[in-house]
């Protein structure tokens, strides 16, 4: 069984097909997956999925780069909603310093309160990070962060960084971008992660794997994936596959396997 770590199947880009997506998903072996609110509507519709899905587990949190837009409503009501018992980390938070939208001040204090909700829920974290590295593992760091862990969402840094990472409790993920050819860094890495601190994604609609680079990704794509990991560390599909579906069962305290 394949667990699905990091999706966005609430995107309105599966409305209309939502039903097939699924169908395509559990025809591929993926027998879990999380669904990533991010944003006032998207949390929104995390709930429903996770209440009429029995095998998709939600998390929700407010994302860096409309940091600015956070209110203390949203906040509120984020804390409000982390007690339902399928909501299983807080996430996807952290900084991204692409995106020119958030000052860096507002996101580190949104990134700062949202890990401080997380200790207080006992709920791991799920980071988003581009290219804010430094700034994301010291402020994890000095946040206590290590107390609830959590995973480093769609790696893209170097093995180095990795190890910084799980040394603070964090597991490492890796999605569609491990497969294009440019993608050396991410590769040494997923190579080089230890293999109880893996973790595979889809990210999707977004970041599709080869060879359907630039088309709408969905959750049974995570094979490519878990392929392409289990080509790089020299191990078989089959280790891959279940090592990091252990891994995310660990990691969010979901209690059943199957």
């Amino acid at each position: 069984m394949l667990f699905d770590s990091h999706t966005h199947i609430n995107d309105e880009a599966f409305d209309e097909d939502f039903s097939q997506v699924l169908d395509r998903a559990k025809q591929a072996g993926v027998g879990k997956m999380l669904v990533i609110g991010v944003d006032r509507s998207s949390m929104e519709k995390v709930f429903p999925i996770i209440d009429r899905e029995p095998n998709i587990y939600g998390a929700i949190g407010w994302n860096p780069e409309d940091a600015v837009d956070m209110t203390e409503e949203d906040f509120a009501w984020i804390q409000s909603n982390l007690s339902h018992s399928k909501i299983v980390a807080l996430g996807e938070i952290g900084l991204d310093y692409h995106w020119d939208k958030s000052p860096k001040s507002v996101q580190h204090d949104v990134f700062r309160r949202q890990i401080r909700l997380a200790k207080q829920a006992g709920l791991p974290l799920i980071i988003h990070n581009r290219e804010a590295t430094a700034d994301t593992e010291r402020m994890l760091r000095e946040e206590g962060a290590a107390e609830i862990g959590g995973v480093m969402h769609c790696y893209s840094d170097t093995a180095e960084w990795a190890e910084k990472f799980i040394d603070l409790n964090f597991y490492i993920s890796f999605g569609g971008p491990v497969t294009f050819k440019n993608a050396r860094i991410q590769q040494e890495a997923a190579a080089a992660v230890p293999i109880e601190r893996l973790l595979i994604e889809t990210d999707c609609p977004f970041l599709s794997p080869q060879p359907y680079r630039g088309k709408r990704n969905e959750p049974a794509r995570v094979r490519l994936v878990a392929e392409k990991i289990a080509e790089l560390r020299g191990v078989s599909p089959d280790l891959i596959e279940q090592a990091t579906t252990e891994n995310a069962i660990r990691l969010f305290h979901i209690n059943s396997y199957v």
